[in-house]
């Protein structure tokens, strides 16, 4: 088991924000769930992205080696999509068979989750509230929400960043 993170040296996203209940997520399969019901039984683990944005794309394959860490572990992990189901789809390629993939084209889990800018990494807890996020490509604020949820999931903390990541960015407006 890891040890708990130290709050005091986390950033400010580790303030909880709650997330309505009847905020619906969208699979690629099309059958809408409620926040609340995605969390009843998991937390869930996001990498969100806007595929309009190089920014996005400069993260998939930190993203997808961040998520396959977790894929054994009590957590959904999915990539959050800030499109269409079919744009999501081309975006993400083969991940999209790999991942669960909610679509958000109007952005109202993005809004509901306070995100300032895309790609995020995000924490939701089974009270479905943001526990911990990360903004942008911040490798020490990815590895602290990445170290919150290995502790709260009793998981090991994947290495990040790693030699093949790239280097920090701001990422770009989450509201488009």
């Amino acid at each position: 088991m890891c040890a708990s993170p130290n709050l005091a040296a986390l950033p400010s996203s580790f303030v909880t924000t709650d997330v309505p209940a009847e905020l619906e997520l969208t699979p690629l399969s099309g059958r809408s769930r409620t926040i609340a019901e995605w969390t009843t039984n998991f937390h869930l683990a996001l990498v969100v992205i806007d595929p309009f944005t190089l920014e996005s794309s400069w993260i998939l394959d930190t993203a997808d080696r961040i998520l396959t860490r977790y894929a054994e572990a009590d957590v959904r992990i999915a990539f959050l999509v800030s499109a269409t189901i079919d744009e999501a789809k081309q975006f993400l390629g083969p991940l999209a068979e790999r991942f669960l993939v909610f679509a958000d084209p109007d952005r109202s889990a993005v809004k509901a989750f306070a995100l300032e800018s895309l790609p995020a990494f995000v924490h939701i807890n089974q009270h479905h509230q943001v526990e911990a996020s990360a903004e942008g490509w911040n490798p020490e604020q990815w590895r602290a929400v990445a170290a919150n949820l290995s502790d709260r999931m009793d998981w090991t903390v994947p290495i990040i960043p790693e030699n093949r990541d790239p280097s920090p960015f701001a990422g770009s407006p989450a509201l488009g």
